[in-house]
């Protein structure tokens, strides 16, 4: 996104916020109960909470609003008679259908949840986790659980970095069960990969750019290193390649689900923003909805300030389509 998008962006979400009623993000208490089971309707996921805090006595509090015309469920956990700014385990639950603002679902740093969930998990700042389920009886047919630790990632222990995944997917399990959700549901996981962006020789690519880039593609148009995260089912994947000259690299993403969503709407309301961009969708069924992909070359080819590309729309449909179809293997969406 660009910085003029980003910031109009912020400011229309700010606006959503303000008239939604929204608090996510500013706390819960107030609204407390005495019962995990008071809480998002007993999918809050109270042992898992309960483990993060280490087996301290929590309290428990959340409401229910409208968010983009969607009903949606805020709740979180805290330990009982602790300070007002202190860490809160966070739990968001409302159909796919409403998508602004997916927390860790729309991060394209983030990595794969894993163990068998369409998710992403972030760390760059707090760890922060979206899962997404199949859910028919949900508009947009999916259920999108979003999961956030209220503290510093660098103040937490990986136990507790463990935890807020283990308490995104036990939460999901609760509120799929609850909704009557018909889509396959993962493990509780043993890990989480908090690997940071890596850079490789085109050659030995292994996540996100994995399977994109042929040796004749890459020779001709001078690709000899690629940045990537690893590979797997987040509902946000990024694969980005530095091309000859100064700042010249090419970006290639991948959207599902609301994280889809969203993006086709920020394109759609701020259309300067992919100038010169090559953009294609491509149907993965269920809550995954249609896919979202994107070939962006940067800077951004722009004829009133004399911008070339030098990457040909053929070339830039083929590295597209070598993507979308590595991309889309791994969430399982139909081959074209």
């Amino acid at each position: 996104m660009t910085g003029r998008r980003l910031k109009a962006a912020g400011g229309a979400l700010v606006l959503a916020l303000t008239a939604g009623g929204l608090i996510w993000g500013f706390g819960l208490r107030g609204e407390s109960g005495e019962e995990p089971a008071d809480t998002c309707r007993g999918a809050l996921a109270a042992e898992e909470a309960g483990t993060f805090f280490g087996g301290a006595e929590l309290e428990f509090g959340g409401h229910t609003a409208e968010w983009v015309g969607q009903e949606t469920e805020y709740c979180a956990a805290w330990v009982r008679g602790g300070e007002a700014d202190g860490v809160q385990l966070k739990l968001n639950i409302r159909p796919s259908a409403a998508h602004r603002s997916s927390g860790a679902a729309e991060d394209a740093s983030a990595t794969p949840i894993g163990f068998g969930w369409n998710g992403s998990f972030a760390v760059s700042d707090q760890p922060r986790a979206g899962l997404l389920v199949d859910c028919a009886p949900l508009p947009g047919k999916g259920l999108l659980v979003l999961a956030e630790a209220r503290q510093d990632i660098e103040e937490l222990t990986d136990a507790q970095v463990l935890q807020v995944a283990r308490f995104a997917t036990e939460s999901a399990r609760r509120a799929a069960k609850r909704f009557g959700c018909e889509g396959d549901l993962g493990r509780r996981p043993s890990a989480v990969d908090r690997s940071p962006w890596q850079t490789r020789p085109v050659a030995e690519a292994e996540g996100t750019c994995r399977d994109v880039f042929g040796r004749r593609d890459a020779e001709r148009l001078g690709i000899t290193k690629v940045s990537e995260k690893p590979a797997g089912r987040a509902l946000t994947e990024e694969c980005s390649v530095r091309l000859p000259g100064k700042d010249h690299h090419v970006r290639l993403g991948a959207y599902y689900g609301p994280s889809a969503q969203q993006e086709k709407y920020l394109d759609g309301r701020y259309p300067g923003s992919v100038t010169g961009a090559v953009m294609r969708s491509r149907p993965c069924g269920g809550a995954l909805g249609d896919a979202y992909v994107k070939f962006e070359e940067f800077p951004r080819p722009d004829r009133e300030e004399g911008v070339r590309s030098t990457v040909g729309r053929q070339d830039a449909e083929r590295l597209l389509a070598a993507f979308a179809t590595a991309s889309g293997a791994r969430h399982g969406c139909p081959v074209p």
